[in-house]
């Protein structure tokens, strides 16, 4: 498609234009997303990686080719967006993924800064595709991976993606095409900011001397280190102590054993090969949650059934787990949301019935949101409802289709929330 042929991701439409239904046939009704190969890796990462429900993509990519997504915009780990659906009022969307951290940021720029090329193209405001391979040597993945991609949507529909999200979703694509730093954004680091701290790196680099090499230590005999702690005669002889070496870092993410995808159990076993593979793929994500520094093992069947589903997000597997637990769909993606923003304090603020608090517990909460109502440890409005934990944390809840979810990580002070 030619460069003049292509429409501007901000949407087909303004604000106010011909706010009805999205029109089923004219301008852009057949065209194609992902016009650069920034474009093109982030729909793959969509559709493959993040293990959306292709259905509800198909009908999201529906929706942004008629012109449905009226504005977009791209901030530190989210997208903002006004989608026109069925209704007269815009429904707003908003699309995260997790930023990194600054010193999982710091890893990335030391891998990135050790390469003169890569720095050079940088400098020069191009974004080139082996960025990605630089951030997974860092550890890290910078396109989204399985369950990285949550969605948020004012409008009634409970599935996750909404077709409203969905087609954000594939709008970011036209972002990428425009400005493929947009992604960079996404995880939590302006363009600018990028840039300078790269320069910062170069500079500091040219101008500080190298260090003298020290020699590497000699080392000792194996049985003269174990000798050290098992033996303290007078004639021993022992030139150090060696420490003991870090352990590696974790993967970026966990996989899937690789053993389970090529051998499936015996037929006499009774075992169904997707329940295995099930399995398997979860310890897995259990141990790596140990190595990255979860050791959270002694959970309740809600509290394990929550972390499961967490991992299960936007994926049909959640209603399969959900109908062998024996709970409703909807109920398990609540429990799967609060447990992805908060842990077993989310969970347990969500299930847990009303409990009575102090009443001046609440008085910040009730400065912060002077229309609001409370029971016992709740402050209601409309549409949002702060709720104080047993661990004196609060969380935000957002209501949507009469349900109240939790949106937000749980904060020391409401005034963090809003």
């Amino acid at each position: 498609m030619a460069d003049e042929d292509r429409t501007p991701w901000q949407g087909w439409r303004r604000k106010g234009e011909d706010a009805g239904l999205p029109a089923a046939k004219g301008a852009g009704s057949r065209r194609s997303f992902g016009a650069t190969w920034w474009g093109r890796a982030w729909l793959e990462a969509l559709e493959q990686r993040a293990r959306l429900d292709p259905g509800r993509l198909s009908r999201g990519r529906s929706y942004a080719r008629r012109g449905s997504v009226l504005e977009l915009t791209v901030s530190p780990g989210q997208v903002e967006a006004a989608v026109q659906g069925s209704r007269v009022t815009p429904y707003q969307v908003t699309v995260r993924i997790r930023a990194f951290s600054a010193d999982e940021w710091d890893a990335v720029l030391d891998v990135v800064s050790a390469q003169i090329g890569r720095v050079a193209a940088l400098l020069d405001g191009e974004l080139p595709p082996e960025v990605v391979e630089d951030v997974q040597a860092a550890g890290l993945d910078l396109l989204p991976g399985a369950g990285e991609v949550l969605t948020n949507c004012s409008c009634p529909d409970f599935a996750v993606p909404c077709k409203h999200s969905a087609a954000v979703c594939y709008l970011v694509a036209d972002a990428l095409d425009d400005d493929p730093f947009a992604l960079l954004l996404l995880r939590g680091r302006r363009k600018d900011e990028l840039l300078a701290a790269l320069r910062s790196r170069r500079t500091g680099t040219t101008a500080t001397p190298a260090a003298p090499r020290t020699p590497a230590p000699a080392g000792i005999p194996a049985i003269a280190a174990f000798a050290r702690h098992l033996s303290t005669s007078p004639d021993e002889q022992v030139v150090g102590v060696v420490p003991v070496p870090a352990p590696p870092r974790p993967l970026g993410a966990p996989g899937i054993p690789a053993a389970v995808k090529v051998l499936d159990p015996p037929r006499s076993s009774g075992v169904d090969v997707r329940d295995l593979v099930a399995l398997a793929t979860d310890a897995s994500r259990r141990a790596w949650e140990l190595a990255s520094g979860d050791v959270n093992l002694a959970l309740t069947f809600e509290q394990d059934l929550a972390r499961r589903a967490a991992a299960s997000l936007g994926t049909p597997e959640l209603a399969d787990l959900a109908h062998r637990a024996g709970i409703s769909a909807r109920q398990l993606t609540t429990w799967a949301t609060a447990w992805r923003q908060a842990g077993p304090g989310g969970l347990a603020v969500t299930v847990d019935d009303p409990h009575d608090v102090d009443p001046e517990a609440l008085a910040e909460a009730l400065e912060a949101l002077p229309q609001a109502t409370t029971e016992a440890n709740r402050v209601t409005t409309a549409k949002i409802q702060l709720r104080l934990g047993r661990d004196n944390l609060w969380y935000r809840f957002d209501k949507s289709f009469n349900d109240w979810t939790l949106t937000h990580p749980p904060a020391p002070s409401p005034q963090d929330l809003l």
